[in-house]
């Protein structure tokens, strides 16, 4: 191979989900290394009865299509992250998103752990490999990763993870758990 080839970078594409308010957006804008596209709208009166603020009441904006970011792990491994919108009513655009995804975040709230469980269930349901990243917000409670586990009834082999969805080098640990178990679980399918 000469010094002018060029050898193209494999990309995989990465879903980022979880419940409203988790910080997903913040997750993909921490490590993106382009300007993210983001499609967040201010949260409203009229959405109020529908948008459950409690435990995130100083959320002032949403998600309603997708956020996308782009990270260079190695040279030649570029990972397209593609955030999902966290409420219920924006559901039916994640088939869309999870289309040719190689697996997934899904982002926890220790908060409001229970908005996660749609998210476990669409992935497992599709067979597609995600890790559980618990995102450390200030103030929030700690719990051991087996008290996150059996909370969610996550299979054994399902990695979970404490970050802090700001910073970008606790993200990227976070990018490389799902990556390492998504290529396992794709081995392993055969």
């Amino acid at each position: 191979m000469g010094r002018s080839e060029v050898i193209d970078p494999i990309t995989l594409k990465i879903l980022v989900a979880g419940g409203f308010g988790a910080g997903k957006t913040t997750l993909v804008g921490a490590v993106s290394e382009i300007k993210p596209l983001r499609t967040e709208e201010l949260l409203t009166e009229a959405g109020r009865p529908v948008d459950d603020v409690a435990g995130v009441e100083t959320k002032t904006t949403t998600t309603v299509a997708m956020d996308f970011g782009r990270i260079t792990l190695r040279e030649n491994l570029v990972l397209y992250l593609f955030g999902t919108p966290g409420q219920d009513r924006f559901w039916f655009l994640w088939d869309e998103l999870a289309t040719g995804a190689l697996g997934a975040v899904v982002l926890a709230d220790t908060r409001r752990l229970e908005d996660c469980f749609a998210a476990v269930d669409y992935f497992e349901r599709r067979g597609i490999a995600f890790t559980v990243a618990v995102n450390c917000f200030d103030g929030a409670a700690r719990f051991p990763e087996e008290a996150v586990r059996d909370a969610l009834d996550l299979d054994p082999g399902t990695p979970v993870v404490l970050c802090d969805a700001r910073q970008r080098e606790s993200v990227k640990s976070v990018l490389i758990s799902v990556v390492e178990h998504a290529m396992m679980a794709s081995a392993v399918r055969g």
